[in-house]
């Protein structure tokens, strides 16, 4: 177990005080007066203090401390006009109040039955509760009151490994116990600029296999939270590179075509839904294969939706291409796909004649409607019922192809078939 190495991290302190909200300073103020009046120290652990040093702006504030926290918790959610809840087999309380909610966690260890399970917990002290963690840039702790206040425990050197600007394992077996600190290390390394160390890489290409091990939920949470960051195409173009996404799916890759059109997919300034992301994925796909990435990963409906259906209509291109393919049929046959996967074949395939019309299909023809509505075309003598419903598609055919461009032409195409209805009676 590492000693309590005590850094002085006054700067941090200051840092910590001056980069918070308002409301959550407050709020962090009367968790700590509280935890002192208890004589217990609170520390600001993991993410936090690491991007509390690295100055990325709004810190995740993640509270630990030595003993069970829900004393601690019902005496703040009290003060704070607020709730809280106790989730026991964790350790860990969460109050709520004034708009604010902070987690406190009992400082634990963790032992792992078999590679990829859930750690069994125990309260342990803050120096094995550090032991736990993922990284050496994770397993700092800023005392935030107390005697210690104001001191860093960083017994791995994380504090050093961050001026080295390398991602680094706490000991050899960090990835058999969870392969998903696999997925952790790369976007980790992509998100701040940073090389994984020699070492660590060598682990992590050695035990690959072991994301077999992971549950496809959780392969998902992490693969979503890479899809999260501010360049996702970073951290898949790693992640193809070192061989971690045929290890989750043989099927699955990633290219430089396919970062471009993550790129594009950002260019309105937003971050685009993750759907959209896996249907991009997805045009990499076979439709088999699809069904088995989705099943492995444990999607959602919507986000399968988006993968299977980016697969299927890439065997719609070839039909989409000829320049005789009128409006109409393109809206009739992308119509049944979601839109994330006709987005991400737009992307994908801007610059040929398909992905001009899939381009046409999702700015303008989709929402392409005939003037005319049901009552306008009872007026005109169509009876109500399944006569109506050709129509009104022969209307938005006639619309979409150029046969009709205004109210009054619809008006006389109505009564054009009303005529031929008449004379086929007769």
């Amino acid at each position: 177990m590492p000693g309590r190495h005590l850094t002085k991290a006054a700067n941090p302190l200051a840092r910590l005080r001056t980069g918070l909200r308002p409301d959550v300073a407050e709020a962090l103020a009367v968790v700590l007066r509280l935890a002192e009046e208890e004589g217990r120290t609170l520390y600001l652990v993991g993410g936090g203090v690491r991007d509390l040093v690295l100055r990325r702006g709004q810190v995740d504030i993640d509270l630990v401390g030595e003993g069970r926290m829900r004393s601690l918790g019902e005496k703040a959610a009290l003060v704070l006009a607020g709730r809280w809840v106790e989730h026991r087999a964790f350790g860990t309380v969460t109050v709520e109040g004034r708009g604010v909610r902070l987690d406190l966690a009992m400082t634990r260890a963790e032992r792992y039955a078999r590679p990829g399970a859930l750690p069994k917990v125990k309260p342990a002290s803050i120096g094995e509760d550090l032991t736990r963690r993922d990284f050496t840039i994770n397993a700092m702790a800023l005392a935030l009151c107390g005697r210690e206040r104001g001191q860093l425990l960083d017994p791995f050197d994380g504090m050093g490994d961050i001026g080295r600007g390398v991602v680094r394992v706490l000991h050899d077996r960090s990835f058999v116990d969870d392969a998903t600190r696999i997925l952790r290390a790369v976007r980790y390394e992509t998100r701040f600029s940073f090389g994984i160390e020699k070492k660590t890489l060598t682990l992590l290409k050695r035990d690959l296999a072991y994301l077999d091990t992971i549950s496809g939920a959780r392969l998902r949470h992490e693969l979503l939270r890479l899809l999260a960051e501010d360049r996702p195409e970073k951290g898949l173009l790693r992640c193809q590179e070192l061989g971690v996404l045929a290890a989750i799916h043989k099927a699955l890759r990633f290219d430089d075509e396919l970062a471009v059109a993550f790129r594009r997919a950002r260019r309105a300034g937003q971050a685009p839904p993750p759907e959209l992301y896996l249907g991009l994925l997805g045009t990499r796909l076979s439709p088999a294969d699809a069904e088995a990435v989705a099943h492995r990963l444990a999607l959602s409906k919507r986000q399968r939706q988006a993968l299977e259906g980016a697969a299927a209509l890439g065997q719609l291109l070839s039909w989409l291409s000829p320049a005789d393919v009128h409006p109409s049929q393109v809206v009739e046959r992308l119509e049944p796909y979601p839109l994330p996967a006709v987005e991400a074949w737009a992307l994908v395939a801007s610059e040929s004649a398909a992905g001009q019309k899939l381009s046409h299909y999702l700015g303008e023809w989709r929402y392409v409607k005939p003037s005319l509505d049901g009552r306008a075309l009872e007026r005109l003598g169509v009876a109500r019922g399944a006569g109506m419903g050709d129509v009104l598609r022969l209307l938005r055919v006639a619309r979409l192809d150029g046969q009709a461009s205004s109210r009054q032409e619809e008006v006389e195409l109505v009564r054009g078939v009303l005529e031929g209805r008449v004379e086929n009676s007769d």
